[in-house]
């Protein structure tokens, strides 16, 4: 075992603090990288605060991870010592059933590891994430980063980034298409970004006239306050696609009302309560209510190597790890443009 250390949670009440965990020396098919840079991500909040239930303390979050190779096993052919990699959400599956088999591990059957509050494939060995020194990963789901651009905003591609990836790609959105965004965050922004890479129209959704600037300059082409009953109506029938990052409640049956027949509104944030929706919102206009998850591993890279070469990276604030929980409080209030992300030399 390696003493490395790291920030954690003790109990849901309180604040973050240093604490050091051990991690196990590299097996022949591990990867042990040296983390620069971890993202924030606001599940690391609802884990840390206990606010999903199921929380393993100490905890310690981070799964949008940056670094460099410093150690490999025997048996590793994919990375070499110092190379430049990354590590998202979960760090193994099964890799028997068959969304493994499909390159799906983020629905794997029998439950993917998760980056931290987590048990490995042995399902007794706790997971512990980025908000530390060092991790040890095995080398098939560690994720090649192109040094073109800053590592830094990088590192939220890892969960952000794939997160709206992995819908765009699945349900084919493309030039000619009409797609809104709901919520400008950390989801948002990146939403925003991919879609107008990939050619559709993006309209950004919102309740603040003050977030139609940084839509704009994110790449949307129209911007539209929801607040406003008489854009609502006129906004009925609009989309082909809207991608939903919103995680408080909100009235799911308001946006499928601006979807096209055959329109599909995609669920990336997950609020606290069960929202209703009618039957007509989806009977009339043959529209569909869905909901993603992140990428598994192969659509992961492939969203590296796209955003390396369309030069997409998040937008962020770069902190040291003592201001973790000022972070959580100011990621909270939405004060934050968009992505908090640790410098780990900080440690």
């Amino acid at each position: 075992m390696t003493s490395v250390k790291s920030y954690a949670a003790q109990s849901a009440e309180t604040p973050l603090a240093p604490y050091t965990l051990d991690r196990r020396e590299p097996g022949d098919n591990d990867v042990e990288i040296k983390i620069l840079y971890c993202g924030v991500c606001h599940s690391d909040i609802h884990t840390a605060r206990g606010e999903w239930g199921a929380t393993m303390y100490p905890v310690v979050p981070g799964h949008e991870i940056v670094g460099t190779v410093s150690r490999v096993g025997a048996g590793v052919t994919k990375f070499k010592l110092g190379d430049t990699v990354g590590v998202g959400c979960f760090v193994d599956s099964c890799g028997h059933c068959s969304n493994c088999k499909d390159d799906l591990e983020q629905y794997c059957e029998n439950g993917n590891s998760q980056t931290y509050n987590a048990f490995e494939q042995d399902k007794k060995t706790i997971t512990y994430g980025g908000y530390s020194s060092s991790i040890v990963v095995t080398q098939d789901f560690v994720l090649s980063v192109s040094d073109k651009l800053p590592l830094e905003k990088v590192a939220p591609l890892l969960c952000a980034g794939i997160t709206t990836y992995s819908p765009l790609r699945h349900w084919g959105v493309k030039a000619g298409h009409k797609l809104a965004v709901v919520g400008l965050g950390g989801l948002g922004h990146m939403a925003v970004k991919l879609a107008a890479s990939m050619g559709a129209e993006v309209t950004m959704l919102s309740r603040s006239p003050k977030k139609e600037k940084d839509a704009e300059e994110l790449g949307a082409h129209h911007f539209k306050l929801t607040t406003d009953k008489d854009t609502m109506k006129e906004l009925a029938n609009s989309f082909d696609f809207i991608i939903d990052t919103v995680s408080a409640e909100h009235d799911y049956n308001e946006y499928l009302a601006l979807l096209k027949t055959n329109g599909v509104m995609i669920l990336l944030g997950v609020p606290p309560a069960h929202i209703p929706v009618g039957a007509g919102s989806l009977i009339f206009g043959r529209r569909s209510l869905v909901g993603s998850l992140v990428g598994g591993i192969k659509e992961t890279q492939e969203m590296l190597d796209y955003c390396a070469e369309h030069n997409i990276t998040s937008d962020v604030e770069v902190i040291n790890i003592d201001q973790i929980n000022e972070a959580y409080e100011r990621t909270l209030a939405g004060d934050v443009h968009y992505r908090f992300v640790i410098d780990m030399a900080t440690i």
